[in-house]
């Protein structure tokens, strides 16, 4: 009993050992079919996500972007270096890159801090994309150019790839004489069709896809290295645009100096010396080199003065653009306001460094760029002030009999009556001026140096600016200003950054701050002034490289400029005279701006 008892025990033991190791093994079993399943997918998504990568880098890496922080600013020369300027319009090659937008080009960026004001005007002039056949023909190109090489490694596709092969030629030889949906020719409907249909054919079939992608990435790089050329070119020409003299500028120029030596004898100088050196009047000084802006400071101001006959205007220019405006001012009356014009490199200074006051004694203009770190972003705010010039520093010494004077940039539109401005008391300020409190002169450290100055004192503006030169000559400015460029000229700094220095020291605790009523600046790079803040605006100051003279001007601020033009003059109303109102839409002719440097 005992014994077959025992026997029995043992039978069941092993029947559940038995059902325990079958349970392990199908366990195992499906573990190593999910195991097989997985393993495949996660290859193939790993292989999808790597194709479709955003990853512009060949070598497959994401690249590290290092952010780097500005302490307090950049100053910018009035008209920077075309090398640091690097974005353009990229129309010749838009669309070719549908997946990365215009070459690259990221239109979220801060472009004005990098590029300057050519970026404002590039987004103000852009056009809306057209040529549609144009670009989507540029688009097939792209990407039957990537597909080519793998699809004519297969030995089974040669058919596909002759196709391949002829459409990409067909493409190529529209797009080298179609530059516009316009110069298409008949039937391009079915030569995009047949591209589309041999693409789609490529993308069916079975390639090595990282040959793909490495020759997407290939014709990328190659896009963007003519994007950068384009947007270098373009920045390039725009700089050009705002250096130099337009055309039709100095012509009016170069015909008033041939009209004044065909008969010198009428332009006299009328006997009014006793005004010009009477204290008792209201006295403007204007340095500028070009004869419409000076004539709409001077005619801007006698029309919005109650009383024109106490006005007398002294314009400073160089030898080159003296008989033209002499000529100029002669057949132009203004009320019964006097103006004198003044050849500086005539001027008794022999005591001066005459090179230099001859290249810059026009106001020198920087643009500053203000970078706040916020976090994780980081907000830039741009800003152009602009200071005297070495010449302004020998008012004193050039109007000895005069007391007090207004000082006006030639890039200025007078709205109202400046008289109020003689009845200000200063209280033994020597320059009457619209400060800029976006900028202290803490953040210009760098330039000012740690002289024992006031950190949070604000910066101030040229453009209007009253002068006490009794004060002036009382405390002898001049001298110090001296002083102070001859602690930087000393070393590498330019003459734009000793002017900077030198003039905002100078007046340091000697500057009246003027109402912001009086001037309102920005009207030549800010496309964001409001107009009612303009119309209530005494002077309006087109500050930037947008002159309103110039086309690359802002146009809807430019109206504020012309219609204190005098447009009766007959040379205005030549050909000469005239050419500079008119667009220009043929050719690569560009206008441009006088160098003020």
């Amino acid at each position: 009993m005992k014994g077959g008892g025992g026997g029995g025990g043992g039978g069941a033991v092993s029947v559940t050992t038995g059902k325990r190791r079958w349970r392990s093994l199908v366990i195992g079993v499906l573990f190593l079919v999910i195991l097989s399943m997985l393993v495949p997918l996660a290859f193939l998504l790993g292989l999808h996500n790597g194709f479709h990568s955003p990853n512009p880098n060949p070598n497959g890496y994401v690249p590290v972007h290092k952010t780097s922080i500005v302490s307090d600013l950049k100053i910018y020369d009035k008209y920077e270096n075309s090398e640091t300027f690097n974005h353009a319009e990229n129309s010749k090659i838009a669309g070719t890159v549908a997946a990365t937008g215009r070459g690259g080009v990221d239109e979220n960026e801060n472009c004005e801090l990098k590029f300057g004001s050519y970026c404002l005007w590039r987004r103000e002039h852009r056009e809306e994309m057209k040529d549609t056949m144009v670009k989507k023909l540029k688009d097939q190109l792209f990407v039957a150019r990537a597909y080519y090489p793998s699809i004519a490694k297969l030995p089974s596709q040669d058919k596909l790839t002759r196709a391949l092969r002829q459409n990409i030629q067909e493409v190529e030889r529209v797009l080298s004489e179609s530059a516009t949906d316009v110069d298409l020719p008949p039937g391009i409907e079915k030569k995009i069709q047949r591209m589309e249909a041999a693409i789609t054919k490529a993308k069916s079939v079975p390639v090595d896809c990282s040959n793909v992608d490495k020759k997407f990435r290939q014709i990328l790089d190659m896009t963007n290295d003519e994007a950068n050329f384009h947007m270098k070119q373009s920045a390039f020409l725009y700089q050009l645009a705002v250096q130099t003299m337009p055309k039709s500028l100095h012509c009016l120029s170069m015909r008033l100096t041939v009209e004044y030596f065909k008969s010198p004898s009428v332009v006299m100088e009328l006997s009014q010396a006793d005004r010009f050196s009477d204290p008792s009047l209201h006295h403007y000084v204007i340095f500028s080199t070009n004869v419409l802006a000076s004539s709409v400071v001077i005619n801007s101001t006698v029309l919005c003065a109650r009383e024109s006959k106490n006005q007398v205007f002294h314009v400073l220019t160089d030898g080159q653009n003296y008989f033209a405006m002499k000529l100029w001012f002669f057949r132009n009356t203004f009320k019964e306001a006097t103006v004198q014009v003044l050849n500086i490199e005539q001027l008794n200074l022999e005591s001066h460094d005459k090179a230099i006051l001859i290249h810059m004694f026009l106001p020198v203009e920087y643009r500053v760029s203000l970078l706040n770190v916020d976090g994780p972003s980081i907000h830039s705010k741009m800003q152009y002030i602009s200071v005297f010039s070495h010449l302004h520093y020998l008012l004193p010494e050039i109007f000895q009999s005069l007391t007090k004077v207004v000082v006006l940039d030639d890039d200025v539109v007078v709205q109202k009556d400046l008289s109020a401005l003689w009845d200000i008391n200063m209280g033994g300020k020597v320059n009457g001026a619209v400060q800029s409190c976006s900028v202290s002169l803490g953040q210009l450290k760098s330039y000012l140096g740690e002289n024992s100055y006031d950190k949070n004192s604000c910066a101030w503006m040229s453009g209007l600016n009253i002068v006490d030169l009794a004060r002036w000559r009382e405390l002898d400015l001049t001298k110090t200003y001296q002083r102070l460029v001859r602690e930087v000229s000393m070393g590498e700094e330019s003459k734009e950054a000793v002017a900077l220095r030198g003039s905002l020291l100078t007046f340091q605790d000697l500057v009246y701050a003027l109402d912001g009523v009086w001037a309102l600046s920005g009207l030549g790079h800010d496309y964001g002034l409001n107009i009612e803040a303009i119309k209530k605006a005494a002077v309006l100051h087109y500050n930037g490289h947008m002159k309103p003279w110039l086309e690359l001007g802002i146009p809807r601020y430019k109206k504020f400029w012309k219609k204190f033009l005098n447009q009766e003059d007959q040379l205005l109303n030549e050909r000469n005279g005239n050419v500079y109102l008119v667009s220009r839409k043929s050719g690569i002719e560009f206008p441009g701006g006088e160098y003020r440097s």
